[in-house]
């Protein structure tokens, strides 16, 4: 959704490519400014300027957040344990709450099984009623108290140093509240399943499980960006083929 110009060990500059995510580029920078003042015990990016608009873009520098991503299929269980409940620790603030999309108990509060119901009949026969069996027992998981969610929580947005500590979390545009186990499903899809059990407990990776397993979570980002997973239908179905 963005350019991203960098001056090292100073600031990113964030470049909206399209309308849209120029239009949300307040409530994100809005976003930023409540989770580091959170007092994580990571940096996260905070802003430096006011949004700048220009034509149908808009642009704002944030602070640079040292260290490196680890490649894929990397991680300590120890590190990513700790992440993963820091994260769940945070207390829900009227202003955090004000900034993030609305508490969801299930799936379909962010559209996810209203979208799948639609994407399920484009489906090849094949995997119709696996989705959908899938998709009932993510829909099937008990109540638990929403709580922050990165949204997109691996890769190239959690850095570490030299030492192997972790640095910072970067790229917080995805986050809600919701589920905890969202982000150890995406943390397993990244650095390994095996990273996730030995980082957390049994109930978190089976509910992580469950968040994946009907047509993968990264597919999440469409609905939490406000975009219909229809629209990446095809890639779903790449999905289903090459892993499920």
């Amino acid at each position: 959704m963005h350019h991203v110009v960098l001056f090292p060990g100073v600031a990113a500059v964030r470049i909206s490519k399209r309308p849209g995510a120029a239009a949300e580029s307040p409530r994100r920078v809005e976003i930023l400014r409540v989770i580091a003042a959170a007092g994580l015990p990571f940096d996260v990016p905070e802003p430096l300027t006011a949004v700048a608009r220009f034509g149908d873009r808009a642009a704002v520098a944030v602070s640079w957040i040292g260290g490196e991503p680890l490649p894929e299929g990397i991680g300590d269980p120890a590190a990513f344990g700790l992440l993963l409940e820091t994260l769940r620790e945070v207390e829900i603030s009227p202003e955090l709450e004000a900034v993030l999309h609305e508490r969801c108990r299930h799936a379909d509060g962010l559209g996810w099984a209203e979208v799948l119901n639609e994407i399920v009949p484009r489906l090849p026969t094949r995997w119709r009623d696996t989705v959908r069996q899938r998709l009932d027992t993510l829909l099937a998981l008990e109540e638990v108290p929403p709580r922050l969610v990165h949204g997109d929580l691996g890769g190239s947005n959690i850095h570490f140093g030299q030492n192997g500590k972790l640095t910072g979390v970067l790229d917080w545009d995805m986050a809600i509240l919701s589920d905890p186990a969202i982000d150890a499903a995406l943390v397993a899809t990244w650095h390994g399943w095996d990273v996730l059990r030995a980082a957390t407990d049994e109930d978190t990776r089976r509910r992580a499980w469950a968040w994946n397993d009907a047509v993968g979570v990264g597919h999440l980002h469409a609905v939490f960006g406000g975009r219909a997973l229809s629209n990446v239908d095809g890639s779903v179905v790449a999905w289903l083929e090459e892993y499920r």
